[in-house]
């Protein structure tokens, strides 16, 4: 039996139990806000968005049966129509969820992060701050994207080699991508890869090994054509220091608590 009651806070807005709203919270038409949903100050959810909704996996699936905890919105949030947020999820503050995307469970969003339309974000990914994923990017479950990364629309991220014929001690592995790299649309990321800090994939490419930080590749498999020169280093990113060619990785701590 559904736990979920009608309430006339907007018009065809239905909420579970132990619902926290914020102050000044703007919700659209038709919501759908499941129990123990936390929104904060000043969130957007616009119309026929899904909040919290719980899990369902079918009977061969691997995912966790379940991951404690509510979804949690920080403050000025937006949430796009018809997108589709799974308990658990967090989304840090002045981050935009597009519309008909869908986050699983544990799914971590940074601040002034942006996820573009039709985006489907695995269970428990971690995306870091200030992240532009465009429309109908695909990131599988295990994998990681630091602070300041782009991603073009249709970029895929996957993280089974066997597609599917994985024995159950298998465990799939998803991609890193380092700070600030950049990853063209249409690009293909096989299990495991590291993209390096500064990098850039090209468009199209299929990337089945990693790329070393500043290095620049395209093609089908991706190779190395140049590396990135220091006039294209962002230098506006918040505390991202230049790194040198072969410098190791220093350990990502976005802030998304």
């Amino acid at each position: 039996m559904s736990t979920l009651t009608a309430s006339r806070v907007a018009p065809g807005l239905l909420l579970g139990p132990d619902v926290r709203l914020g102050e000044n919270v703007t919700l659209g038409a038709y919501v759908v806000i499941h129990a123990g949903t936390v929104i904060g100050d000043g969130c957007t959810i616009q119309d026929g968005a899904v909040l919290g909704k719980p899990s369902l996996l079918g009977p061969r699936s691997r995912a966790p049966a379940s991951i404690p905890g509510p979804l949690v919105l920080e403050a000025g949030a937006s949430v796009c129509c018809g997108a589709v947020i799974s308990a658990s999820a967090h989304i840090g503050s002045g981050a935009v969820i597009g519309d008909h995307t869908f986050l699983r469970a544990g799914a971590r969003i940074g601040t002034d992060t942006v996820v573009g339309h039709g985006s489907a974000i695995g269970g428990g990914v971690r995306i870091g701050d200030r992240v532009k994923l465009q429309n109908s990017v695909i990131i599988a479950p295990g994998s990681l994207i630091e602070d300041d990364v782009f991603f073009g629309p249709l970029v895929v991220v996957t993280n089974d080699l066997t597609m599917g014929r994985h024995t159950p001690a298998g465990s799939p592995t998803g991609v890193t991508a380092r700070r600030a790299c950049r990853v063209g649309a249409s690009a293909v990321l096989f299990p495991g890869v590291e993209i390096g800090a500064e990098a850039v994939v090209g468009a199209g490419s299929l990337v089945t090994g990693d790329v070393a930080s500043r290095a620049v590749v395209i093609g089908s498999p991706a190779r190395h054509v140049r590396d990135v020169s220091e006039d294209e280093l962002d230098r506006a990113l918040p505390g991202l220091r230049p790194l040198a060619l072969g410098d190791a990785e220093e350990p990502f701590e976005a802030g998304l608590v």
